[in-house]
């Protein structure tokens, strides 16, 4: 038991490593205009793609804030199973590695590892967002607010088509 989240750790590195070598078709530009301060606050997660460290998660939110040292503090938090389920939360934190290139930023979770962030569509007053990652295999819409118009909703839907995902692999989520 001693060495299974040695071995968890392992072979998520290893996954994260083989998913992020393969050759993509869907576009992962990210949006030229991005001011950080604007971003910071709270989204609602509207939906995502299925991967195993939200798995169950409804009423998911990501609060997003400045520190001291100039780097970002990331908590996410969801309800595990329902509303009345455990709340889950995970802290930690994210920087943006080219100042050319705010929009492209790193996150992470565990120690050193950093992880893709990438915001590839942000409505002009930062009210909804669509975060993808190198990997195909991550994707999120994200809003200010829990509840998302449904004609809006599919815009994003169609956005994000154009740019090859596949959208049938969203999984919406719970909000209230």
């Amino acid at each position: 038991m001693k060495y299974y989240n040695l071995y968890l750790f392992l072979g998520l590195l290893f996954l994260l490593l083989v998913t992020s070598c393969k050759t993509s078709k869907m576009d992962k530009k990210v949006v030229k205009e991005f001011e950080l301060n604007r971003y910071m606050g709270t989204w609602y997660e509207i939906a995502r793609y299925d991967h195993r460290f939200e798995r169950g998660l409804v009423g998911v939110t990501a609060i997003y804030s400045l520190r001291e040292d100039g780097k970002i503090r990331v908590v996410n938090r969801g309800y595990k199973g329902g509303f009345n389920g455990k709340m889950s939360e995970a802290v930690g934190k994210a920087k943006i590695p080219n100042p050319n290139q705010k929009a492209r930023l790193k996150v992470s979770f565990f120690l050193f590892f950093y992880a893709d962030y990438l915001v590839m569509e942000l409505d002009p007053d930062y009210q909804w967002a669509v975060v993808g990652s190198k990997s195909d295999n991550y994707l999120w819409i994200l809003s200010r607010k829990p509840i998302m118009k449904e004609d809006l909703y599919q815009e994003i839907l169609e956005k994000v088509r154009k740019r090859g995902y596949d959208t049938s692999k969203l999984i919406k989520v719970e909000q209230r």
